[in-house]
């Protein structure tokens, strides 16, 4: 294999370490030599809704920084806006209130990850709720996501939509429906989950990562089987990694690759440590110690 031209920086997804404090987890991934972090906003990580929202930013801010870790914000939390609906509400929710919901916490995030000089916002679509059409689902969606990125724009931070099995916005073709239905604001950027390019797409990972270049602004990694969403640990599914791994490189992706597996907390330190040495080896690269925290 040829080994990648330009070094990938990879991070890990604090979904993935839900039963850990979020020091500790910071502090385990600078150990094991991560470049980063992706946060997800959840009550147990930075909640955003939470009194002093904007201490607690700056607070871990300067421990990102002693400990040498960039970072992505995430807003796939399952509950943290309703306890009893997975992901709800979202963007598309048939109540004007509840979609604002939605908005206030993509633009909550947009202050953080302003604050903590993250890479980008990520965020997602949503189901199509039950007895709303598509067509109305279209026009709820860029419509809701417009206050977002005036935030995004305004604060310099890129939101990264993801294309997500099952919601209304599920593939790289849906991402570009939205940027023409918005203009092609420049706020609006693409997440790119490896993993579901595996499940769903019709080109191979590698492939959409050429095609998704110009939009590239956060990358997620697992690995998955065809036709089956299940995150998996990497080198335990059907993706060929260093082709992919080296299609980054080779488009001069620069942000985060954040490995994905919110199903493993449960032994979240192990899939680290076991995640970030597959990745050393899918690169040719050489681990280096992380900080100490």
């Amino acid at each position: 294999m040829s080994h990648p031209t330009t070094p990938l920086s990879f991070g890990y997804g604090t979904n993935g370490l839900a039963d850990l404090r979020l020091d500790d987890a910071l502090a385990l991934l600078a150990d094991l030599g991560y470049d980063g972090v992706g946060l997800t906003l959840d009550h147990m990580h930075l909640d955003p809704l939470a009194p002093d929202l904007a201490t607690r930013t700056r607070r871990l801010a300067r421990r990102l920084d002693r400990l040498g870790l960039t970072v992505t914000v995430e807003t796939g939390a399952r509950y943290v806006l309703d306890p009893r609906r997975k992901h709800g509400p979202t963007l598309l929710d048939p109540d004007p209130e509840d979609r604002a919901r939605r908005v206030d916490l993509l633009t909550r995030a947009v202050r953080v990850a302003a604050d903590l000089g993250a890479h980008a916002v990520h965020c997602f679509s949503g189901v199509t709720p039950p007895g709303t059409d598509e067509d109305t689902a279209w026009k709820r969606l860029p419509d809701a996501l417009t206050p977002v990125l005036d935030a995004a724009t305004a604060a310099g931070v890129p939101l990264a939509i993801e294309p997500e099995p099952g919601h209304l916005l599920a593939t790289l073709a849906d991402f570009h429906r939205l940027r023409e239905a918005l203009d092609s604001p420049s706020a609006l950027g693409l997440t790119l989950d490896l993993g579901h390019c595996q499940c769903l797409e019709p080109l191979p990972p590698a492939d959409c990562v050429l095609a998704a270049a110009p939009w590239l602004r956060h990358v997620q990694i697992e690995d998955m089987r065809r036709g089956v969403h299940e995150h998996l640990p990497l080198g335990d599914g059907e993706i060929d990694f260093p082709p992919v791994l080296e299609a980054l490189s080779a488009v001069g992706y620069r942000a985060l690759t954040v490995v994905e597996l919110p199903r493993h907390s449960h032994a979240g330190p192990h899939f680290a440590e076991r995640s970030l040495s597959f990745l050393h080896r899918a690169t040719g690269r050489t681990a280096s110690p992380g900080s100490t925290p």
